[in-house]
């Protein structure tokens, strides 16, 4: 008698690829006009126990510049977009995206300097089906990003630097 194993093979086809994650490229001008806001920030909190104010109102004041500085140095460098399987997950400090790969009808660069979780005016945007129906971001390199997409959705084809509906219509 042969033994027959129960255990799904992991090699076979259906199992799942690994997620790809992608920084957000940053423009220097950004990068220097964060820096420079989280200076002042930093300038502005020890500089509230230089002025004659109550001792409780300083801290305070200090500790939310604090804050406000640190937080403009950890959002723009915790910007990150994964590729799984079925989503692309956009992370920028606390904010989460989560956009069906099936639900994306198309990718296209821009240089929309509109808010979003992109450190760079070198963006994409994404329109999908649900939800805010757009995101722009700037994934690097931008050249394997659209590859990864393009094996991940099957509705949209490569042509050069976009993403097109594959459906002739």
């Amino acid at each position: 008698r042969r033994f027959r194993s129960t255990i799904p093979d992991l090699r076979c086809e259906t199992a799942q690829r690994m997620a790809k994650v992608f920084d957000s490229k940053r423009d220097g001008w950004i990068v220097v006009l964060i820096w420079a806001g989280a200076l002042g920030c930093l300038i502005g909190a020890t500089s509230m126990f230089a002025m004659p104010a109550a001792p409780a109102g300083q801290l305070v004041a200090a500790i939310s510049l604090a804050v406000a500085g640190a937080f403009m140095l950890w959002l723009p460098y915790s910007i990150r977009y994964t590729i799984t399987d079925t989503t692309l997950v956009i992370r920028a400090g606390p904010i989460r995206y989560r956009v069906p790969l099936a639900e994306i009808e198309s990718v296209t660069p821009t240089r929309n300097p509109l808010s979003s979780p992109a450190a760079s005016l070198d963006r994409l945007m994404i329109r999908y089906v649900k939800g805010p129906k757009r995101v722009m971001i700037s994934p690097e390199p931008r050249k394997d990003f659209l590859r990864e997409l393009d094996k991940r959705c099957a509705q949209l084809r490569l042509e050069g630097d976009r993403m097109v509906s594959a459906v002739s219509g």
